[in-house]
């Protein structure tokens, strides 16, 4: 318990300040700046539209999901390619920087229009954003197997499936979750900018119709809950990198 205080005490303490900072400075500009409401203000607008919040929340979580498995089964298998064949190197890579110089914001509502207004295109756009770190981190784990240990192995008489399972795998995973843990903080953002251009459901389209009704608590409300799925997807992550990789761990402790 002292350490859970000597751990969490000063971040809460700083974040209860500065919402009481926020409070007090938003009732005494409130007139002047009604685009900053009072947290007092979002808290009631959180529990006037708290039925609506679990049916956007699983849409976009569904988008979310579906995308990020997309994503990292497409980026696992491209940094297998690019890290076993130096031509595909060298062809691939420049592709993968491409993907990323366009922004989410111009590509979804092409997708919109290519893929229509379902889940699709909110997928594609998850996929798009969770690909490329997946592929770099996880690509940069396997080029960094320690080339002695293959060949040690491989002197032991292990197979291709031995070699992948002892050495290619636990060398590529802390890669993955690396990436993974980069992504997943603007997957939940790409599931969202997809919403608001074409959704019947989701925090995207909750945030769009509180943005025209001039409800800025409203969109603070969302705006709030997207945050807190980010972290806790992080979090996650997190967790199963805690528990999948234990020799990551020993060596942070170590250090």
């Amino acid at each position: 318990m002292r350490r859970l205080a000597r751990e969490a005490g000063p971040p809460a303490l700083f974040v209860t300040a500065l919402v009481l900072a926020w409070e007090l400075w938003a009732r005494r500009s409130q007139s002047r700046n009604p685009v900053l409401p009072a947290p007092s203000k979002i808290w009631r607008a959180f529990l006037d539209t708290a039925h609506l919040l679990p049916d956007h929340l699983a849409a976009t979580l569904t988008a979310t999901a579906l995308g990020v498995g997309v994503g990292v089964v497409a980026g696992v298998l491209s940094a297998v390619i690019v890290s076993s064949w130096p031509l595909a190197r060298r062809v691939l890579q420049p592709l993968l920087v491409v993907s990323q110089t366009v922004p989410v914001q111009v590509l979804a509502p092409l997708l919109v229009l290519w893929a229509g207004f379902g889940l699709a295109p909110k997928i594609i756009v998850v996929a798009l954003v969770v690909f490329f770190p997946v592929a770099v981190s996880t690509a940069g784990g396997l080029q960094g197997v320690d080339p002695e240990l293959v060949e040690l192995v491989r002197s032991f008489g292990a197979g291709r499936a031995v070699l992948l399972r002892m050495v290619m795998i636990p060398a590529a995973l802390p890669g993955l979750f690396s990436g993974l843990r980069i992504s997943l903080t603007y997957a939940v953002a790409g599931a969202v900018i997809g919403e608001t251009i074409g959704a019947q459901r989701g925090l995207g389209l909750y945030l769009s119709r509180s943005q025209r009704a001039f409800r800025y608590d409203q969109v603070f409300v969302g705006v709030i809950v997207i945050a807190l799925l980010s972290v806790a997807l992080f979090s996650l992550v997190s967790v199963l990198a805690h528990v999948f990789c234990p020799w990551q761990r020993r060596s942070d402790r170590s250090t």
